[in-house]
């Protein structure tokens, strides 16, 4: 059983970590962390620590780490977001100055492995954790199995429908791979006992702190506010509301903090706020101060500049770091009274206030609609209120409408309670598997071989938090009700070809190790199978598979975009939902560099998934069908990208060629790489490159294949009746590249073959039959590169004797 710490001793730094007391930002840890540094130092067991919001875990994750530098590991921290693995990068320059590397590994940068070999500190989200302990055993990704301990910032992420199974898996594989400690941190989560069962951590090294240790108590209720039938007055209802809740406190030299569901609705709320201020004679404004007047004009956001000097702020992800750094010094130091922000702000900066207002309990998601916030979400967010030192009480609110209030008074009195989502059952028709997350994660185990019989999986299950959380009198399934689910998991596997059963032991299909490579939904990668074994691939075929796509299956069209949609597709993909047709019109759209401007908001994170999906298919296609519907689908994807025409998209296969460049030459009249190669150097300059970059896109062009197909003696005409054998060579005159062979008559399949090219011959049969002409066609693809692909035909006369 957790328990709660009986001591209020503040113990020096200095006093218990002497060689790392330049790492820490203050002389001595609080009650809370003081009451930990035991469980951390003196033993090697795993740790969780349950504590309110702002009470100081990340000393706590800081603490774990120092202990594993001093015995020569390496430390892994799994942060909940993508923008926080960057600040982290910041703030541990402290370890950097001692000597010690920290790395951050995310999808968003190349992987360097030399540097991630030699980190001493790993950052990464759980995600990519997730792909590199798929991929351990590859040289690249091999320093995931080198990791010592492994703190996880937020566990109680494990509650999160998109995202929890994603940590829960990737934790027991790497306990599984390395046996690193694990330090879990959580706010204050009511079920905090069945993380320490699930990650074996013993009484005394698991600790709920209470609202005792918050620095500040938290005062947190929920508003309501009149809900009209127009979503946008709506949303000014909510500002009013909020703008009442915080103006006493602003008034008495406090600061609050809204928080909003979108960027666009950050700037949008703050200039709206600055003039309903000024009409209540709230004195907020700092235009007296000089300095700040000259500081405020470096911004780089000129509505932003505008604002601050009304005392009213915003900060999202979309602004310069810079700003964002000036908008977060400015707030802590009271020169900003009201700051507008999005979600992320409450997971990352510790940038409290007085007052939080939560004016927006729902958001748009471009690939989910409009959804919930999730409760991890909103408490998260409520857990900023209060600032040490400044206010002796913080105030939250969460606005609402009458029909959900009730859910978030519940939720304030009785916090969340922690749920594995692993095996939550999803509603996805008669097609989809009994539960979603658990076939996509059994499939992976079973791609990987941890899973080889049914008895492996439940060995499996039961490293898992849903294992843990089944044991519980209150838990939603029952450990007897494990067995049938994983049982109908492996046949529902079985059925759709992702695995194959041999009484009782199991072996992944090629279609479920791609599955697992590429992170498909699996209804989504039997689609693309399916479409893979289809005789004619076309561009539609392709684009209208991925924008069917499971993974897109949660996206809406607004009305506004109707028209700008049908402006695109016309009649294209009527049957299709609305959300299908947006996809794909912003693929159709972005392959012709022109995105109308009502589909634009949404586009950017489409496109990123849709390249994803059509990488996946590209790999499905070249493995379960031929390398030339895989260069297809290579040239569409190329085309998604850059927006280049599809006549010149060959020329994004050269390296140091994105959008713009491919333009440039296009424009100019360059239509290939080979036409590249035959230029100049000056010749391309002119074509709008600068000299030096003219010179690495020739040297580039001259590495991919030229080809030359020689068809030797091919006679021009046979008698009718007589059959001949000949032989066409294809020879690479540079470069070299994975390539699909095929050769055909009158549009008929008579030879294939894949190869490596260098020098490859393809036998050819020449039959007279009743046709009187034979058109012989040799047609070269790379799977590989969007390059167009080479024919070369001949013409055969069928004469009689």
């Amino acid at each position: 059983m957790t328990r709660s710490a009986d001591t209020r001793t503040e113990i020096a730094v200095e006093e218990v970590l002497p060689g790392f007391a330049d790492a820490f930002p203050f002389e001595r840890f609080n009650a809370m962390q003081s009451a930990v540094l035991p469980a951390l130092l003196d033993t090697e067991e795993n740790v969780v620590v349950s504590a309110p919001t702002a009470s100081g875990k990340t000393a706590i994750a800081e603490v774990a780490i120092c202990r594993t530098l001093d015995a020569g590991g390496t430390a892994l921290f799994l942060a909940p977001l993508r923008a926080l693995t960057d600040e982290k990068e910041r703030e541990w320059q402290r370890f950097e100055e001692l000597g010690y590397s920290v790395y951050v590994v995310t999808g968003e940068r190349d992987l360097n492995p030399r540097k991630a070999q030699r980190a001493d500190v790993l950052v990464m989200t759980p995600e990519k954790a997730d792909s590199a302990t798929r991929k351990h055993d590859s040289r690249r990704y091999s320093f995931v199995t080198d990791v010592d301990c492994c703190i996880i910032d937020e566990v109680h992420l494990l509650d999160s429908d998109e995202r929890g199974s994603v940590l829960e898996v990737t934790i027991s594989r790497l306990r599984r791979l390395c046996d690193p400690r694990v330090v879990a941190l959580s706010a204050t989560m009511p079920n905090v006992d069945d993380v320490a069962t699930w990650l074996d951590a013993p009484d005394e090294t698991s600790f709920s702190f209470d609202d005792e240790y918050r620095p500040v108590p938290l005062d947190a209720r929920v508003a309501t506010y009149s809900h009209g039938e127009n979503a946008f007055a709506d949303k000014y209802r909510r500002l009013y509301r909020a703008l009442d809740l915080a103006e006493d406190h602003i008034r008495e030299e406090g600061q609050a903090l809204v928080f909003v569901s979108s960027r666009q609705d950050t700037v949008q709320a703050a200039e709206k706020a600055r003039d309903e201020l000024a009409s209540r004679d709230i004195p907020v404004e700092a235009r007296g101060d000089y300095d700040f007047h000259t500081a405020a004009e470096e911004l780089d956001d000129n509505t932003l500049r505008k604002s601050v000097l009304d005392g009213v702020g915003f900060h999202h992800a979309g602004l310069s770091r810079s700003d964002r750094n000036r908008i977060e010094e400015w707030f802590r130091e009271g020169k900003i009274k009201l700051l507008f922000s999005t979600s992320t702000l409450a997971w990352g900066v510790n940038l409290p206030a007085r007052c939080v207002v939560i004016r927006d309990t729902r958001y748009h998601d471009p690939l989910e609609g409009e959804v919930e916030m999730s409760p991890l979400d909103i408490l998260q967010m409520l857990g900023r209120a209060g600032r040490p030192g400044y206010d002796d009480r913080g105030y939250a609110w969460v606005v609402c409408d009458g029909s959900t209030s009730d859910r978030y008074r519940k939720l304030l009195d009785d916090g969340k309670t922690i749920d594995s989502q692993l095996a939550d059952a999803d509603e996805q028709g008669s097609e989809g598997p009994p539960a979603a997350d658990l076939a996509v994660h059994l499939t992976a185990e079973i791609a990987l071989g941890t899973v080889r019989d049914i008895d492996d999986a439940m060995d499996w299950l039961e490293t898992t938090f849903y294992y843990a959380r089944a044991q519980r009198a209150d838990a939603y399934v029952t450990g007897s009700d494990l067995r049938e689910r994983v049982s109908e998991t492996l046949s529902w596997l079985v059925d759709r070809g992702f695995v194959e059963m041999d009484g009782l032991s199991v072996e992944p299909t090629p279609l479920a190790r791609l599955a697992s490579e590429f992170y498909l939904h699996l209804g989504t990668a039997r689609a693309f199978a399916d479409l893979a074994e289809s005789t004619e691939l076309t561009t539609t075929d392709v684009l209208v598979a991925v924008a069917t796509a499971t993974e897109f299956d949660s996206v809406s069209a607004r009305s506004d975009e109707e028209d700008a949609i049908d402006a695109v597709l016309g009649k294209t993909g009527e049957s299709l939902t609305p959300g299908a047709r947006k996809v794909l019109a912003i693929l159709r759209a972005g392959m012709n560099g022109t995105t109308p401007t009502e589909l634009r908001s949404d586009a950017w994170i489409i496109r990123q998934n849709a390249l994803r999906l059509l990488a996946a298919l590209r790999a499905i296609v070249d493995r379960l069908g031929d390398g030339h519907a895989a260069n297809l689908v290579r040239r569409i994807e190329a085309r998604v990208e850059t927006g280049i025409s599809e006549d010149a998209v060959g020329l994004t296969a050269i390296d140091g060629v994105g959008s713009s460049r491919a333009a440039s030459l296009a424009a100019a009249g360059y239509t290939s790489p080979t036409e590249i190669a035959a230029a100049s150097p000056t010749e391309l300059a002119a074509a709008g490159l600068t000299d030096g970059v003219a010179e690495r896109v020739h040297e580039s062009a001259t590495e991919l294949p030229a080809l030359d197909i020689d068809w030797g003696s091919f006679p021009d005409r046979i008698e009718r009746g007589k059959r001949d054998m000949r032989e066409v060579t294809v020879e690479t005159t540079r470069g070299n590249a994975r390539a699909a062979l095929v050769v055909t008559v009158n549009g008929k399949e008579m030879t294939s073959k894949a190869a490596y090219l260098g020098e490859t011959s393809l036998p050819v049969g020449v039959f007279g039959g009743t046709a009187d002409d034979l058109t012989f066609a040799v047609r070269v693809s790379f799977p590989d590169l969007p390059l167009t692909p080479v024919v070369e035909t001949r013409e055969v006369r069928v004469v009689d004797s």
